[in-house]
């Protein structure tokens, strides 16, 4: 009797796209260049390339979706890069400009926030496809990096000595490092209709928005982020508020009556 024929099926290759993973290399290689650039003592320099990383890694994303180019490794190398922009990075460049100095809770503030990094992105990573894709739960990675940058970036444009600011610097530190792994919603802004029409005066708003950033850049961009960062937790008092005022009101039993009288 004849044995039957068995075809080898050979395994499948590993699936690289290169415009995607382009961009999160060159991401990946502004948070490395930010770790450079704080160890020389280029502060300013470090805190731009945090915001350049921000801006590529926005793209790489939107390239793959767009160009229909996703896929696991994408994902995986996706995250492995926001950790060394948006987790080492930032952690490094304040613990340079002012955190050296407090010792151990220097160390402390600057682990707490590279250890809340990666359990934000793994945290992320396994709940993608089941969260609410308008909402974030807890402070995205890279909205977390532009507070320290930019306020490491507002203190060398105005001559601040990190020193002097070391205990509000590891408070920051810390707390923003909190935010990534709280359960705070944050807007997505997935759902924003980017195409639709809008008023003329909106325009005009955010052509008056950009120039006054691109005249005054660190203020401008700690203002916008540390607000963005508070949202958060009004945005989730807000919804709890609304969800204790419509239940029903609790129909409480009479009391016993009182038999000492």
């Amino acid at each position: 009797m004849a044995e039957p024929e068995t075809t080898s099926i050979r395994p499948r290759g590993l699936v690289v796209y290169l415009l995607p993973n382009l961009l999160t290399t060159a991401a990946l290689f502004a948070g490395f260049y930010a770790i450079l650039a704080a160890i020389r003592g280029s502060f300013s320099d470090a805190s731009i390339a945090i915001f350049v990383a921000m801006v590529l890694d926005g793209l790489d994303g939107r390239v793959a979706r767009l160009t229909h180019t996703q896929s696991a490794f994408g994902a995986e190398y996706d995250s492995l890069s926001d950790m060394v922009a948006f987790g080492l990075a930032p952690s490094l460049v304040m613990f340079l400009w002012a955190l050296s100095d407090l010792g151990r809770v220097g160390w402390f503030a600057a682990f707490v926030y590279t250890a809340a990094t990666a359990l934000r992105l793994a945290r992320f990573n396994v709940q993608i496809a089941v969260v609410d894709k308008r909402y974030f739960q807890g402070l995205p990675s890279p909205s977390a990096a532009a507070i320290p940058a930019s306020a490491v970036w507002l203190g060398s444009h105005y001559g601040l000595a990190g020193p002097d600011l070391a205990w509000p610097a590891a408070i920051l530190t810390v707390v923003v490092g909190l935010l990534m792994v709280s359960n705070f919603r944050y807007f997505s802004f997935k759902d924003l209709a980017w195409h639709d029409r809008v008023p003329f005066l909106v325009a005009v708003a955010i052509m008056l928005g950009f120039a006054v950033t691109f005249l005054y850049p660190a203020p401008v961009l700690f203002s916008l982020f540390l607000v963005y960062a508070v949202s958060g937790p009004a945005i989730t008092w807000n919804q709890r508020r609304r969800k204790r005022e419509r239940r029903p009101p609790s129909h409480r039993l009479p009391l016993p009556p009182d038999l000492n009288r």
